[in-house]
């Protein structure tokens, strides 16, 4: 039942959200298809740069359980005549069922289904033309906001209004409080504060903060605290195992949380998370061999294993040839922020949403796999659909760590042999995990596993 019920939010959600994403706001970033935190970060970014910057009076906002509290009625009211109206009536209302007890859902939204993100960017949406933030409609500047007029960033439930003055930052949280009350939401008081850019705050992770003048983002604390302690326990859990399982166990945790940060100034930061890597596997090595010397465990431990690194305090396993990989390795790539009308279902932007896909995926991928990819245009030869696509990118490090191991179970890298093109030799390809399931129909061993016709489609 609870897969059957999936499937039916996931038919409604198809059906209501291309209307939705046509009329969403410029800067809603939170749970839609092709917009993440990064590009919330870069319009951050983009309103604060230089030193001629006016809002620099931010409203950092939080609202109080916004999933628990939407009120039915008016998201009803707001959703309008859509034909799974009364299917998504009765998703609202089916209630808890909590230790054998029926909790009736009188108001909010059950996390966790596939429809309840939409319904919350549905519940909030105009809260930019509630907070006063004005739009030019015609002329050169159609687009842009007004001098006079606030910005406001949304991710999901969190949100940052950048205003000219204190004041105004105060007018825009009345505004917001006034307008959320029928919604049934209200802002968090605790977590609600107008602070001066110069002070800095903290957003999706991220520290946006202006250092005499310059703006630079970075991460917050708090998220630094938040990894250290996880890699921390990690490698405690780990005492007794050997390299090779540390090394598979934090190679993605590393991979991930790099891969989220990598478009803000993090590389002190990503210097010192590995020193306190090395300390903790050193540490490691020191408590799997008790009676060796430091020196034992630093040769036995330390090495070259990476040929494209000039670096020989590397973390490995001498066995396998397998090693740590270190955060320092993941280059600052600058985020390209997503246009703000632009819509994944607009077939005429069909060609700019794959140059996105193409840019945003391929830079998270070893170099080895970029060029395979490059090479095959990202497509597999044995669907012909694209090796690697998501919905929408991930948006945390969890999200990243996730994609990164998930990467390595949905491709793999197959030699096929080349025929039919005039051409010799055998040709290395990245295929879907199933597709060489289902073309390995002999299961023989050998590198021809396509079909002449398939490998002459891929030459």
């Amino acid at each position: 039942p609870v897969i059957v019920d999936r499937v039916q939010q996931a038919r409604a959600k198809n059906a209501l959200e291309p209307e939705w994403e046509a009329r969403f706001e410029a800067r809603s970033y939170g749970f839609r298809p092709g917009r993440g935190c990064h590009d919330a970060m870069a319009a951050l970014f983009t309103t604060l740069k230089g030193k001629n910057a006016m809002r620099l009076w931010a409203l950092d906002a939080d609202l109080t359980a916004a999933f628990d509290h939407i009120d039915h009625s008016h998201l009803m009211a707001v959703v309008g005549g859509f034909p799974g109206r009364e299917a998504a009536r009765q998703w609202l209302k089916a209630g808890v069922v909590e230790e054998r007890v029926l909790i009736p859902t009188d108001d909010g939204i059950s996390q966790g289904s596939v429809i309840s993100p939409l319904f919350l960017n549905i519940a909030l949406h105009g809260m930019e033309y509630a907070a006063g933030v004005r739009y030019h409609i015609t002329g050169t500047v159609a687009g842009r906001v007004h001098k006079d007029s606030p910005v406001l960033v949304r991710y999901a439930d969190d949100l940052i209004a950048l205003c000219h003055t204190r004041d105004q930052a105060e007018q825009v949280k009345a505004r917001l409080a006034t307008w959320l009350a029928p919604r049934g939401l209200t802002l968090n008081e605790d977590k609600t504060r107008i602070v001066h850019v110069n002070d800095g705050f903290d957003f999706l992770g991220f520290n946006v903060r202006r250092y005499h003048g310059k703006l630079l983002i970075k991460p917050s604390t708090a998220a630094i605290r938040r990894i250290r302690a996880r890699l921390r326990a990690e490698v405690l859990a780990l005492r007794g195992s050997n390299a090779l399982a540390i090394i598979r166990k934090l190679n993605p945790i590393v991979r991930g949380w790099a891969a989220y940060y990598r478009v803000a100034v993090s590389s002190r930061v990503f210097a010192g998370l590995d020193r306190y890597l090395w300390q903790l596997t050193y540490k490691w090595g020191c408590f799997t061999h008790p009676t060796k010397s430091k020196h034992w465990v630093t040769t036995r431990y330390y090495e070259r294993f990476n040929p494209a690194r000039q670096d020989k305090w590397v973390f490995g396993d001498r066995e396998s040839g397998a090693y740590l990989r270190k955060f320092a390795w993941t280059n600052i790539v600058r985020h390209q922020m997503v246009k703000g009308t632009a819509s994944p279902d607009d077939p005429t932007l069909s060609d700019y949403w794959a140059r996105r896909r193409r840019s945003k995926r391929s830079t998270r991928l070893d170099e080895s796999l970029q060029l395979l990819l490059k090479a095959q245009k990202g497509r597999c030869p044995g669907c012909g659909e694209l090796v690697l696509h998501a919905e929408r990118q991930p948006d945390s490090p969890q999200e990243w760590e996730l994609w990164m191991r998930t990467t390595r179970k949905v491709m793999v890298k197959k030699t096929t042999t080349c025929e039919g093109d005039g051409r010799s030799g055998h040709v290395q390809r990245l295929v879907h995990a199933w597709c060489r399931r289902s073309l390995d129909v002999d299961k023989t061993p050998g590198p021809t596993l396509l079909s002449a016709r398939e490998s002459w489609r891929l030459a």
